[in-house]
């Protein structure tokens, strides 16, 4: 490595501390995570790691998509919820399949078919686009087609060790069940059942559906009484001086039961403020733009991280956090959770409803920062 190099690239120096270093390192890992490489001089203790990028998940390659995950696996402390980033290809199918997990969904890119019938013998087809979501209980068989354009879509499971390549495929069990049992099964000869895949499917090339309504079957138990799609793009979201949020949980999305989520966008500059969670860990997904988040556990101990489109962030159950815009863009991210309801905890709610002499003796902040808080009284959600 040359002089001139060295001294181009970002150094872990900070105020006469650190050193310079001259290799071998990732040049551009550093450069994507500078809050790592110099840290605030906040930062104190050790906290586990609170990041993971798709972009270095384990890709599986199939004909007519991808898909890759990331679990507590690639995650240890992400204990409470696992995600998935799959591709389809026009016409492509993710195959007839149920999990022992619920599944919540997103869409990142073009559209889709979605089906899935319960145990009551009700069905339910739709078409979703970029911004919407569906969700599919636990056990209940469903499946995904990509219409015209392909698909792009996050998955989402309410189980932190979940993995994709574990699920439950007709075409596995199929291949796996006798064809005598078959033949009695459906009560046609064994013969019927000589081309069946002989191993599972997965991802697989396929015809782009017709129109929705000509796809549709009518069962003599009727529709799924909720749907199990929700366009939450289309939801009006609630602004605020530095961004907005869009969220969706059981309250306006009821097919939810145990998944709550918050669209958040921040503008350049603006942070989604303090803030905990009280009830749930929080797992997040970065959309567009970049930031970073600052984490506090107790005992003094507090570390930052940053963040691009694609990456993984996790904040453990109560513990005081922010997300900063860094870039020059909005950016955007889904905070998820493992819970019927979305809800925090504002740091300034919380200081402006407790008596200020509380609050002076406490902190010893300005007159500016009582004459601030006198206005935060009501629930606030701001970026």
């Amino acid at each position: 490595m040359t002089e001139t190099s060295t001294r181009t690239m970002p150094q872990p120096i900070r105020d006469g501390q650190g050193a310079d270093d001259p290799g071998p390192r990732n040049a551009q890992m550093d450069i994507q995570n500078p809050n790592l490489l110099v840290p605030p001089e906040t930062d104190a203790g050790t906290l586990p790691n609170m990041k993971y990028s798709f972009s270095q998940a384990h890709m599986r390659l199939e004909k007519g998509g991808w898909a890759r995950e990331v679990t507590q696996r690639e995650m240890p402390i992400a204990t409470t919820l696992a995600g998935v980033n799959m591709r389809l290809a026009p016409g492509a199918y993710r195959e007839l399949h149920w999990h022992k997990q619920s599944e919540w969904a997103y869409v990142l890119d073009g559209r889709c078919r979605i089906s899935a019938v319960d145990q009551d013998g009700r069905n339910f087809l739709d078409d979703v686009k970029a911004g919407d979501l569906w969700f599919f209980p636990q056990g209940i068989p469903h499946h995904i087609q990509a219409l015209e354009e392909g698909v792009e879509f996050l998955l989402v499971f309410n189980d932190g060790n979940f993995s994709e390549n574990d699920t439950f495929l007709i075409s596995d069990w199929f291949a796996h069940t006798p064809r005598s049992v078959l033949a009695k099964n459906f009560g046609v000869a064994e013969e019927d059942f000589s081309s069946i895949p002989t191993s599972e499917l997965y991802i697989f090339d396929g015809t782009v559906p017709p129109s929705l309504d000509s796809d549709r079957i009518l069962s003599p138990s009727g529709d799924v009484p909720r749907s199990l799609t929700h366009r939450l793009d289309s939801q009006t979201p609630l602004r605020t001086s530095g961004g907005s949020v869009r969220i969706v949980d059981s309250r306006n999305f009821e097919a939810s039961t145990n998944t709550s989520a918050a669209l958040v966008e921040i503008d350049p500059g603006a942070i989604r403020e303090l803030h905990w969670h009280p009830t749930n860990d929080e797992w997040q997904y970065y959309i567009s733009g970049q930031g970073r988040m600052g984490v506090f556990a107790d005992s003094g101990r507090n570390r930052t991280f940053d963040y691009q489109a694609g990456d993984v962030g996790y904040v453990p159950f109560a513990m005081g956090h922010y997300i900063e815009n860094t870039g020059d863009t909005p950016l955007k991210l889904l905070e998820m959770f493992l819970a019927p309801r979305f809800e925090d905890v504002s740091l300034v709610q919380w200081m402006a409803l407790t008596p200020p002499e509380v609050i002076r003796e406490h902190l010893n902040v300005s007159d500016n920062v009582m004459n601030s808080l006198r206005s935060e009284k009501q629930p606030i959600f701001r970026p």
